[in-house]
């Protein structure tokens, strides 16, 4: 009599559960509900469904874009203690999931375990001798257990007394598409990156019309999914391994016919008209990555990558959406760049994108408020441990810039009791407010000591009067100072019709050592925002007797910024990084700013951030300068050295005068200067006298009244000159 092979039972009501990154439960439902699962239900970080099939699973597997991990549950029970545990186990036939020539492993999660099963790896190992002992008992094969690459892996969760037994079918975490070589220092996994996209209005077939930016691409996986999104590919076609093929329950066939579906839905798309992906971003690192990652993903005729700074930003469309997973700032040093770099990209989304929307994910969300724009929809999502939110923005159609403020000066009245200070006041105003306007200067000077018995300086920072009262001669009393000094601010509050709130004062007198950078309050002052030279900076009107933006220097800075083009930049005694900034405005190919002291290099990075630069290509060094320059072996191409004239380090011990340090000082500097770069000095020490062998060693021009602004051609400021090396023939 023939044998009859009896057939397999069909499977019935297979139990699954998708487990996710927190936030994304709701995505992953709706996707289950498309691939046919039904009794859907959710939880923090799972979802589970029914199914009479391992066909639901499988297309989770192949085309689940915001899912983990697809498992197959065993059993549900109840847990006490290592014994019971055993003993669940042991009654799962493992014999129906795998063969005793695989190799399998078990990983363990526990929440809230119960007092006997406090340690994951002992309950894994509980587990692993059930499954090892019934295989050898029944069989006499003893599957081998393998840490990496396992053919088969068990999933133990155990909840309180809940525990549940699954296998895993997909294998590596299904956020592992297969096609990024390089993720960088903080890669985002590419399951949340889909989610970001997805949320923030990705969708298949779109307008061709559109865009898809990302001016901060990093290694380029939001862009990349993105893509994946538009062309209908199924996240998992570039796999060429899942966990359920190992599996004794799997069905081949069916898994066959669901990759001959995807490039199918594929193919449809891959002749039309997309949206264009682009991605920028200023670590030429990054981008080297990035394009990498595109060809893996094979999508290099379709995402197009280039180094390019957030100050460069321009919509390539009339319409579209700019995707960003921009630094978080965790650090407390880079909080303060990351503050400034999402007011530039606010203020850059907001003036030049009208019509665009934004997806702004962030894991600093008390700092999104600095983009000054306001969210249409907010998502709670999480980065691995980090609480992150995805907030959406559309900018406004064709918003209007607002007005530059103009000072509206009035002339002085005969009760006022400075009528000598007021009417120089006056008349200086009427004379420079023409020239800034026209020049679109908002940072200048409109007096300094013109009358010696109001021995003060004025300086207007756009719509701010910040006075420096230079302190007395001796013989004056000091009761007679304060009583001008008062009247000299009457007279400055009614002549430029400033409130008491906009106008700061501060005694200017001689200092020593470091002191003209102390703080003067120990309460943080608050830092204003003003522009120079089509570039922004942050000033302090409080804390220090100097700003932070010194005015005297602006032509020299805008002469930087032509000199910087394609050249390497070294700015020494750096300060705030105002000089940086211009460098970088000018095309610099890359900066770096020395200081001794980190808060001002902390301003420095801000500064740059404010203007949309940052990344490896801008250094920040906290060192002494002579010391770092005497370990220096780089060359630049243009150095611009501004030293104090006279500071000292009480921590360090270092002592720096610049009239008796400046030859070793810029020796040491041009051996780092390039062969044909240019260094330009400067130096507000009044009684300066360069030393005359310098001029014999190097080609020296002074250039000083080229770099002296209009509105400080009467005061004693600073001297400047050109340094080069003699070219061959000279």
């Amino acid at each position: 009599m023939k044998a009859v092979r009896s057939r397999p039972k069909k499977m019935q009501h297979l139990h699954f559960v998708a487990t996710c990154g927190a936030g994304l439960e709701e995505l992953v439902c709706e996707e289950i509900h498309s691939f046919g699962g039904s009794d859907i239900q959710s939880s923090p970080g799972a979802v589970t469904w029914q199914a009479q099939s391992p066909e639901s699973a499988y297309r989770a597997c192949l085309w689940s874009r915001f899912a983990s991990r697809i498992l197959l549950r065993l059993a549900l029970f109840e847990v006490q203690n290592p014994e019971g545990l055993y003993q669940e186990t042991s009654k799962i036939d493992w014999s129906q999931q795998f063969s005793g020539s695989s190799t399998f492993s078990v990983q363990c999660t526990l929440v809230d375990p119960a007092s006997s099963l406090r340690h994951s790896h002992y309950a894994a190992l509980k587990v692993k001798d059930a499954v090892v002992d019934q295989f050898r008992q029944r069989t006499g094969e003893r599957p081998n257990v393998a840490v990496r690459n396992p053919d088969i892996r068990i999933h133990l969760h155990i909840e309180g007394s809940q525990g549940s037994l699954s296998l895993d079918l997909s294998g590596e975490s299904l956020h592992r598409r297969g096609y990024r070589s390089d993720g960088g220092l903080a890669p985002l996994k590419e399951s949340l990156a889909a989610a970001i996209a997805y949320l923030s209005g990705v969708r298949p077939a779109m307008d061709a019309d559109f865009s898809i930016l990302d001016p901060m691409c990093g290694s380029g996986t939001l862009l990349i999914e993105a893509a994946l999104i538009l062309g209908d590919s199924a996240p998992g076609l570039l796999r060429e391994q899942f966990g359920f093929m190992q599996w004794n329950g799997h069905q081949p066939h069916v898994w066959k016919k669901l990759m001959a579906e995807a490039l199918e839905r594929e193919d449809r798309l891959i002749e039309t008209a997309w949206p264009r992906l682009i991605g920028y971003d200023a670590d030429p690192a990054m981008v080297a990555a990035a394009r990498k990652n595109v060809h893996n993903a094979g999508l290099s005729d379709r995402i197009l990558i280039k180094q390019r700074p957030l100050a460069q930003l321009q919509p390539p469309s009339q319409q579209g959406i700019v995707l960003v997973n921009p630094p978080y700032g965790e650090r407390l040093s880079e909080k303060e760049a990351v503050k400034y770099l999402y007011r530039c990209l606010g203020r850059i989304f907001s003036q030049q994108f009208s019509n665009w929307q934004l997806g702004f994910f962030t894991g600093n969300p008390d700092l999104a408020d600095m983009l000054g724009l306001s969210w249409q929809e907010r998502h709670r999502l999480y980065n691995g441990p980090l609480k992150c939110r995805l907030l959406l923005s559309t900018a406004e159609d064709s918003p209007v810039p607002p007005e530059p403020f103009v000072w509206q000066i009035q002339e002085g009245h005969e009760d006022l009791a400075a009528q000598d200070f007021c009417n120089r006041l006056y008349k200086n105003c009427r004379n420079l407010l023409p020239w800034t306007q026209e020049h679109k200067v908002s940072c200048f000077r409109v007096y300094d000591a013109d009358l010696p018995e109001y021995n003060l300086s004025i300086d207007l920072y756009e719509r701010w009067a910040h006075v420096q009262e230079y302190a007395a001669p001796a013989e004056i009393a000091p009761e007679k100072a304060k009583e001008r000094l008062q009247q000299a601010l009457e007279g400055i509050r009614y002549i430029l019709n400033v409130p008491h709130s906009q106008v700061f004062i501060k005694r200017r007198e001689k200092q020593r050592g470091k002191e003209q950078y102390q703080k003067k309050d120990a309460v943080p002052g608050k830092l204003h925002e003003v522009q120079e030279g089509g570039s922004r900076f942050l000033v302090n009107f409080t804390d220090y007797l100097d700003t932070g933006l010194f005015l005297d220097h602006r032509r020299t800075r805008a002469m930087l910024a032509r000199l910087a083009q394609g050249k390497t930049f070294l700015n020494l005694f750096a300060y705030t990084g105002s000089a940086t900034v211009y460098a970088a405005q000018g095309g610099a190919n890359s900066t770096t700013s020395v200081d001794l002291s980190e808060q001002y290099l902390s301003r420095a990075e801000a500064n740059l951030a404010l203007n949309g630069y940052g990344g490896p290509l801008h250094r920040f060094i906290a060192a002494d300068c002579l010391q770092w320059l005497q370990n220096c072996k780089e060359r630049f191409g243009l150095i611009f050295v501004d030293p104090p004239t006279f500071s000292n380090s009480r921590h360090q011990q270092l002592l720096f005068d610049v009239q008796k340090d400046h030859p070793r000082l810029l020796r040491r500097a041009m051996q780092c200067l390039a062969r044909k770069g240019i260094l330009v000095f400067s130096t507000n020490f009044q009684r300066f006298e360069l030393d005359e062998q310098l001029c014999q060693e190097f080609v020296v021009e002074e250039i000083s009244e080229q770099t002296i602004p209009r509105d400080f051609i009467r005061s004693k400021t600073h001297r400047c000159w050109v340094f080069q090396h003699p070219q061959d023939g000279e």
